[in-house]
C-alpha cells in the first residue's frame, strides 16, 4: 500500500514539473536586455518582439531597494520602457528584470514567471551627455573669441522645473573646447570650467572654428566625454575671391566671361564682312551710262 501511494506521489510530482516546464516554455525569456540613456532620458531596451501568446512586465529597483512597476510596462507587447522619470535618484545605482508573463487578460498556472535580469545601471556615471550649442562673438581687436554656452537640458525634474547638466553635475562640469584656424588641420584645446568660454591669441583677421563638448573627469575614461557640438567658424576679414567663392562657381563665371567675348568677336567679324560686301556689291552695280 505504501508502495502505491509512493508510486503515485512520484508520477504526480512528474507531471507536475512536466506541466510547469510545458508552461514556462511558452513565455519564452527576454534577450540582450540593454541601457540607452541620453541627458538621463532612459531607456530598458530587449529582444525579440513577443508574440500573441505572450507580454513582458519590466521590474525595476534600486540596488538594495525595492522592486517596484512602471505602469506603462506591465503585460505590454512592447521591447523598450521609458524609464525616466521612475529612476528618481541620479545616485542610485539599479537594476531591471524583464519579465515574460501571459498577455493581458489571459492567466497562468506559473508561480514564478521567466525574466531575464539588465547589468547595473547608475544614471550620475552612465548617462551619455548631449550635444551643447553654443553662440561666438569676436572682439573689436579680432584677438579673442568668446562662446556662450547652452548646458543641455535633462530629463531631470525638481519641484516641477527641469533641470540642466550644471544642475546636476555643479562643479564637476566642465567643457572641452576644440579650435582651429580655418582651413588648416592643426588643432587646439582648451577647458573651462563656466559657460562662458574666452579663447586668446588668435591671429587678428582670420577665421577660427570651433567644435566643444561637455567634459566630466569625475567619470571614468569612457564616459568624460560628451556628444561633440555642431562646429561654428567665425568670418574672416577681406578673404580672398577663392575662399568667398568655390572653385566650380569661379570657373563657371570664367566660361561664361570667355563666351562673352566669343560672341562679341564673332558678331563683330560677321557685322564687318557684312558690311565690306555690301560696299562692293555697290560699286559692282553702278550703270556703265553714268559712269560714262
Amino acid at each position: 500500500m505504501e508502495g502505491r501511494r509512493l508510486t503515485a506521489a512520484l508520477f504526480f510530482c512528474f507531471f507536475s514539473c512536466l506541466s510547469v516546464h510545458a508552461a514556462s516554455d511558452s513565455y519564452p525569456p527576454a534577450q540582450n536586455v540593454t541601457w540607452q540613456s541620453t541627458n538621463f532620458k532612459t531607456i530598458l531596451m530587449w529582444e525579440p518582439k513577443p508574440s500573441a501568446d505572450y507580454s513582458y512586465t519590466v521590474e525595476y529597483f534600486p540596488v538594495g531597494g525595492d522592486k517596484q512597476r512602471n505602469p506603462h510596462c506591465i503585460r505590454s507587447s512592447m521591447v523598450v520602457c521609458d524609464l525616466s522619470s521612475s529612476l528618481t535618484d541620479v545616485n542610485a545605482c539599479y537594476t531591471a528584470d524583464v519579465l515574460s508573463e501571459p498577455p493581458r487578460g489571459a492567466s497562468s498556472d506559473l508561480i514564478e514567471f521567466p525574466y531575464t535580469s539588465s547589468p547595473r545601471f547608475c544614471p550620475y556615471k552612465d548617462t551619455n551627455i548631449g550635444r551643447p550649442d553654443f553662440k561666438l562673438e569676436v572682439s573689436e581687436n579680432k584677438k579673442k573669441t568668446t562662446l556662450y554656452v547652452t548646458d543641455p537640458l535633462t530629463a531631470v525634474f525638481q519641484d516641477g522645473r527641469q533641470l540642466n547638466i550644471r544642475d546636476v553635475f555643479s562643479d564637476q562640469l566642465q567643457y572641452k573646447v576644440t579650435y582651429w584656424r580655418n582651413k588648416s588641420t592643426g588643432k587646439k584645446v582648451s577647458f573651462s570650467k563656466s559657460n562662458v568660454v574666452e579663447v586668446t591669441g588668435l591671429d587678428p583677421g582670420e577665421s577660427y572654428c570651433f567644435i566643444i563638448q561637455a567634459y566630466i573627469p569625475s567619470r571614468s575614461q569612457d564616459k568624460q566625454l560628451g556628444e561633440l557640438s555642431q562646429p561654428q567658424c567665425s568670418t574672416q576679414d577681406n578673404p580672398s575671391i577663392f575662399e568667398v567663392y568655390s572653385v566650380g562657381v569661379i570657373a563657371s563665371a570664367i566660361f561664361l566671361i570667355l563666351l562673352l567675348i566669343g560672341l562679341v568677336v564673332v558678331v563683330t567679324v560677321v557685322c564687318c564682312k557684312r558690311r565690306k560686301n555690301a560696299l562692293k556689291s555697290g560699286k559692282d552695280g553702278v550703270p556703265v551710262e553714268n559712269v560714262l
